[in-house]
């Protein structure tokens, strides 16, 4: 129980930031890495804990957006119906790529690959069908109020996606102390032996998909009610796929708050390349290729192995002086 409490604790840290960030701007900043964690833990539960490397996360995250975006627009369905809906429908999506993958056993570079293909029929798709404004996109009106799920100050889209990421860290945190976690890790570190232990493999990681789904597409319903804009671009691109799955590898994967870690670290690496680089095109997804590449050779623990590792070696340091005292005073 004590990495939950640490967990609350963290977040109830957090939690104060409207309380002492007075600058939009600050704010802004911690509204993003929280929206980048929820992005990155979502990956996390199926590719961390699961061991399913997923290349195509955009097609959760821009399935939740659409359908918060859609709803709101073309019939007029309150945002935050829209919210459950988008969830609902991303994880819905996240079935049915699973079945499709996991049914035929698909794993691997193979399961990345079709997870990628998705992605990029779904962005082909609302690129072509009016219902989704097409190449145009989606313009959200602008009417403030709590009830359309748009506030007065970013403190209220502080809270909104406070509550999201806590949601998904407590649920990844069960998932480190359950029976379906402990399956899921077995399959992971080795499904054939798993499988000969009595788990159902493909029912494991049918339901670590559908979790990951559904975080996800509450991060894209995040995005679109924030920036009140949506086009297959920014739904369906790329860069949400390498961001999702850049936070958990850089935080540390299979770690219960690696993602926070991790973005932490992308935040960072974003501003600072716009601040010495400006908005030159790519240059945000070549920098973050490169980081992934850095990480993979040179730190496949992430952050969190990182400090884990630098705890270890105190604990030694000090377990080692004190040995060395005793031995003096004998």
């Amino acid at each position: 129980m004590r990495s939950l409490s640490t967990l609350l604790l963290v977040f109830l840290l957090i939690g104060i930031a409207p309380l002492v960030v007075t600058s939009d701007f600050w704010l802004n900043v911690v509204i993003m890495t929280l929206y980048a964690a929820l992005l990155g833990q979502a990956w996390n539960i199926l590719g961390g804990y699961g061991g399913q490397f997923s290349f195509g996360h955009a097609a959760f995250f821009g399935t939740g957006a659409y359908a918060v975006a859609v709803l709101q627009v073309q019939l007029g369905i309150n945002p935050w119906i829209g919210m459950a809906l988008g969830g609902v429908l991303a994880a819905a999506v996240a079935a049915f790529i699973g079945f499709c993958t996991f049914r035929y056993g698909l794993r691997g570079s193979y399961f990345a690959l079709v997870t990628l293909a998705f992605a990029e029929v779904l962005r082909i798709l609302s690129n072509s069908v009016d219902v989704t404004g097409a190449g145009v996109g989606l313009l959200i009106p602008l009417a403030r109020g709590v009830e359309n799920f748009q506030f007065a100050s970013r403190a209220g889209y502080f809270w909104v996606v406070w509550a999201l990421a806590l949601a998904a860290f407590v649920t990844v945190w069960w998932i480190g102390n359950s029976r379906f976690g402990a399956q899921l890790t077995a399959v992971r570190d080795n499904e054939e032996a798993a499988r000969a232990l009595g788990v159902n493999a493909f029912r494991v990681k049918m339901g670590a998909i559908v979790l990951s789904g559904f975080f996800s597409g509450l991060a894209g319903v995040f995005y679109a009610q924030y920036f009140l804009y949506l086009d297959p671009s920014i739904g369906y691109g790329p860069e949400i796929s390498i961001t999702s799955l850049l936070v958990p590898i850089i935080g540390g994967m299979g770690t219960l708050f690696g993602p926070l870690l991790g973005a932490v670290g992308v935040h960072a690496i974003s501003e600072g390349t716009r601040s010495f680089v400006g908005e030159a095109p790519g240059i945000s997804l070549a920098l973050y290729g490169a980081v992934l590449v850095v990480m993979v050779l040179f730190m496949p623990r992430g952050l969190a192995g990182l400090l884990a590792r630098r705890a270890r070696k105190r604990h030694e340091d000090r377990v080692a002086a004190g040995d060395a005292e005793v031995a003096g005073h004998a």
